[in-house]
């Protein structure tokens, strides 16, 4: 199937946050397990490295969660067209 370019993409792309959703679930998942076996293994630079990444991994999960509640106008379906530009 190909589809056809308008030129104006950017404008009108459609963000995969269900993916995204799953990528940072993922991460949080290593980044808990990777904190904890650093602390196991009494190594506290890399559970400390690991600790910073799993905050961000956290707060990316929130912000895609966000997103996601929010409704169509942050991740519009196919039935619903993209949004016209505004006059300058």
């Amino acid at each position: 199937m190909h589809l056809i370019r308008t030129g104006d993409e950017p404008v009108t792309a459609r963000s995969p946050l269900r993916l995204r959703l799953g990528l940072a679930l993922f991460g949080l998942l290593w980044t808990t397990a990777g904190t904890l076996a650093f602390l196991f293994a009494h190594r506290p630079g890399w559970a400390l490295a690991c600790g910073a990444l799993w905050l961000i991994t956290t707060i990316d999960l929130a912000l895609i969660t966000r997103h996601i509640r929010q409704g169509p106008h942050y991740q519009p379906g196919r039935d619903i067209p993209p949004y016209k530009k505004s006059a300058p």
